[in-house]
């Protein structure tokens, strides 16, 4: 999973996720026109996706599997979905690899 190019993809989701606000921009929330913090909040499809040059559908479905494998922690906010890395299952799946299975 981690060694096409797809899996690449998702590798530099994970890293950019470690600090969202370093690489994606802060978002209008459309309620009372506020700025909702990536650092605090995570990151949008559509603002990952922007990011990477790819279209939001393509990011939509990168960021879902990673939520699916409990990699990402969703929140939805309004009509928005927000990701953020969950690093306690990040840090069991690591443990998985260095113990070899």
């Amino acid at each position: 999973m981690l060694r096409t190019p797809a899996g690449r993809t998702r590798l530099v989701i994970l890293e950019w996720l470690k600090d969202p606000a370093a690489h994606v921009p802060a978002q209008r929330s459309r309620h009372r026109n506020r700025r909702i913090d990536p650092a605090e909040h995570g990151a949008t499809a559509e603002a990952v996706a922007a990011a990477l040059g790819i279209p939001r559908r393509v990011a939509e479905t990168h960021l879902a599997l990673l939520a699916d494998l409990g990699l990402l922690r969703t929140r939805r906010i309004r009509r928005r979905t927000y990701y953020r890395r969950d690093e306690f299952r990040i840090a069991e799946v690591a443990r998985l690899f260095e113990k070899g299975w």
